[in-house]
């Protein structure tokens, strides 16, 4: 008898790993690059497309009401996209406590409300490649929060010094042509930082809400409610959106894709991974915002600041997300 309870526990392993595919796809090392670095193409993708969306929709830089509602229109579309995956993957999509709605909704309006209202209108007023590098700051903004939220998390000397040099990266960034020129303005790059620092601060609630709440649900929620408190804020202020036609429109649908596919995949890869492990993945976002920004929008990668922010950024980045050197014993 001993034999066979031995061989036992060993034989459903491999079974149980098979049949739940997905787990395991988000688990593996190879899955877990894959997926990460897939997110961080979408999003640094989003730079150059809300760019592309401006000049195809003639949105002008000053007219803010139809910059939230083109955002409203991509966040409401994302969600809605996203209830449906998760409803057909048999998720509570309805079954929301009265505590979890308003929770929700507030993660909506901050997350995705508010935090845009600052994106759009800063990426209205500065170029997609200054744009990427800043808006990392959201990282070091995270590890500060952190600091005073969590007590395991506390701000050492390595985060610190990390959160330093990527800071710096956003003054060298800044720089002009001059030797002390300093390119810099609240509408623009201003609003960029804050956008940052809105979505640091939510995505710390929301991770706290996701400990009840599925992670699909509660993303498909916050972005459907964002989007629309978005959309509303749009038509109360008289914005359009004209010449929508195949090729806006499809740009249109591929931004609320790039929603729905890369916050719902980085949600399942925070659950199913430590967050340090999965958050080292964000230096790559400010990576392929600026190429892809360089790509598609046509602006310049040759001025040093720019090549020398992107450098402090992605080692800030790294030296905040880098997991700790155990002591020798």
């Amino acid at each position: 008898m001993r034999p066979r309870i031995t061989a036992t526990p060993s034989r459903p392993r491999p079974v149980f790993e098979a049949s739940a595919l997905k787990p395991s796809l988000y688990q593996t090392r190879s899955g877990v690059f894959a997926l990460a670095t897939l997110c961080c193409i979408l999003w640094g993708s989003a730079y150059p497309a809300i760019k592309n969306g401006y000049a195809l929709l003639h949105i002008a830089p000053s007219d803010i009401a139809s910059q939230m509602l083109f955002a409203g229109w991509r966040f409401a579309l994302a969600g809605a996209i996203l209830l449906l995956v998760a409803a057909a993957l048999k998720k509570p999509v309805l079954g929301l406590s009265a505590q979890q709605v308003r929770q929700v909704a507030l993660l909506g309006l901050t997350q995705t409300a508010i935090q845009y209202v600052f994106f759009y209108v800063g990426l209205a007023h500065a170029t997609g490649v200054k744009s990427s590098i800043m808006n990392a700051t959201g990282v070091f903004f995270s590890v500060v929060l952190a600091h005073f939220i969590y007590a395991n998390d506390r701000l050492g000397l390595r985060k610190l010094l990390g959160c330093v040099i990527g800071f710096l990266g956003v003054v060298v960034v800044n720089l002009g042509g001059g030797a002390l020129g300093f390119d810099f303005s609240l509408l623009g790059e201003g609003f960029v930082i804050i956008a940052a620092f809105v979505l640091a601060a939510a995505s710390i609630y929301g991770k706290r809400l996701s400990n009840d709440i599925d992670p699909m649900v509660m993303t498909a929620w916050q972005l459907f409610i964002g989007g629309v408190v978005l959309t509303g804020l749009g038509m109360a202020g008289g914005g359009r959106l004209e010449a929508l036609n195949l090729q806006s429109g499809g740009l249109l649908l591929y931004m609320a894709l790039l929603s729905s596919v890369a916050f719902a995949v980085w949600s399942l890869l925070l659950k199913h991974n430590p967050v340090g492990l999965i958050a080292a993945f964000n230096f790559l976002i400010p990576v392929f915002g600026v190429a892809l920004s360089a790509i598609f929008l046509g602006e310049s990668l040759l001025r040093w600041s720019y090549l020398a922010a992107l450098v402090l950024v992605c080692v800030g980045i790294w030296l905040v997300t880098r997991p700790p050197v155990p002591a020798a014993s």
